[in-house]
């Protein structure tokens, strides 16, 4: 979730909030036919209702009405959503929204539950234990989702390309998110995976290239914002700041004042601009990695690699309410520098890469090379070489990313009086 939180005072206050209405101006038919349904219910409904579950429940209905990522929250969800900024809750490890009447994988979140069972970005989940999901508001999803630590759940997943549904048990955990996560590749290179916007990410991606450079000043860096649904607004501009000492990050515009904003980057930077960068996104990559990504793009600041992103551009805003409730509604769509709306869009890689195993050399039609071939003759100065292999694993978008940045060194190098 890309958003803000509001205090409790109203907009009114602030001399924000539009003109209140005049009876003359409030849609008096379609009240009466409210308050028509709402005596039905009361009187006629099989069962006994109570009168503050009805109004919850219309609350609960008029706000889901708005788009997929407005909702009102229940005392328990204002307190998970809580949670979930500060990097720890409970759960299985996804973010999810809506699509089609199922519950849509936006990305599962690194080391948890959903990522080690094998939950993809884009799969659908079509039933939670025996209940199908089908005609399941979000809220009420996502309460069947959640449950007491150490508890199973098993969920039913469509995937595309799967010739039929795929059946996952997993146990539910106390998530403890780690924002960031750092390694070498090689000497002078370094990797960064961000996993999630946070409140405190901006400062452990500071530690993260102060570690990295400590032994040897970076020559490269790959930004990973892969399978990143998001997070908190002011992480994503402190993210971007760390590589730009100028210009503008991100925007914002909605129809109220305070949802015009404007961020941009200050002059204290962590990376030299001479290193180079290569951020990595994919469809999973979601609202604050899109401002990331679409901000150093259109500051020429890094090369994009990846596949298309989600194209959340929108932004929310956690407005509480009394009895520790609140709802959180889409107030602005955000902008990259150059006026670019990523709503529904995403950002565009420059360089388009779709991800497969590194499998061996020649399985997948590469050139074999004689260092490849069996009992070949060994290199009289092999061991004199400088250099050593890229800790990449079997990440081919990694690779290529790696490759890139040795590239433009080499290039660097060359051009450089």
């Amino acid at each position: 979730t890309l958003g803000f939180i509001l205090p409790t005072h109203s907009w009114a206050q602030e001399g924000t909030e539009p003109q209140t209405k005049t009876a003359e101006d409030l849609p008096l038919e379609d009240l009466r036919m409210f308050a028509e349904v709402y005596g039905r219910i009361k009187s006629a409904y099989v069962e006994p209702i109570d009168d503050r579950k009805l109004l919850e429940d219309a609350i609960r209905g008029m706000v889901a009405g708005l788009d997929p990522h407005s909702s009102y929250l229940a005392p328990d969800d204002y307190a998970a959503l809580q949670e979930h900024t500060t990097g720890q809750f409970g759960g299985l490890g996804i973010e999810v929204g809506m699509k089609d009447g199922l519950i849509h994988v936006i990305a599962p979140i690194d080391d948890t539950p959903a990522q080690k069972a094998g939950i993809q970005s884009g799969d659908l989940i079509s039933r939670i234990d025996d209940t199908p999901v089908q005609g399941m508001s979000l809220s009420e999803a996502i309460d069947l989702l959640r449950g007491s630590i150490g508890s199973k759940i098993k969920l039913r997943v469509l995937r595309q390309g799967a010739d039929a549904p795929l059946e996952f048990e997993l146990t539910r955990a106390a998530i403890k998110v780690t924002s960031v996560k750092s390694r070498l590749l090689a000497d002078g290179y370094g990797y960064v995976r961000i996993s999630q916007f946070q409140l405190n990410t901006g400062e452990d991606l500071a530690t993260a290239i102060e570690k990295l450079s400590k032994e040897h000043p970076l020559e490269g860096l790959v930004l990973d914002l892969r399978d990143n649904p998001g997070g908190v607004l002011q992480a994503a501009v402190e993210v971007a700041n760390a590589f730009v000492d100028q210009g503008l990050i991100v925007y914002t515009e909605g129809r109220i004042d305070r949802s015009a904003l404007k961020f941009a980057a200050k002059s204290e930077m962590l990376l030299d601009k001479r290193v180079p960068v290569i951020v990595l996104i994919n469809g999973g990559s979601a609202s604050a990695s899109e401002i990331v990504a679409g901000a150093l793009q259109d500051q020429d600041r890094a090369v994009i690699m990846g596949t298309q992103s989600f194209g959340k551009g929108s932004v929310q805003t956690i407005l509480p309410l009394a009895g520790n409730r609140a709802v959180k509604i889409t107030t602005a769509r955000y902008f990259t520098p150059n006026g670019r709306s990523i709503q529904a869009q995403g950002i565009t890689p420059d360089i388009q890469i779709e991800n497969r195993a590194l499998g061996a050399v020649g399985e997948t039609g590469e050139m074999v090379r004689e260092a490849d071939l069996n009992r070949h003759l060994e290199n009289a100065t092999q061991n004199q070489q400088a250099g050593s292999k890229a800790d990449v694993g079997d990440d081919f978008q990694l690779y290529q990313a790696y490759s890139l940045l040795k590239a433009l060194n080499i290039l660097t190098a060359k051009t450089t009086p």
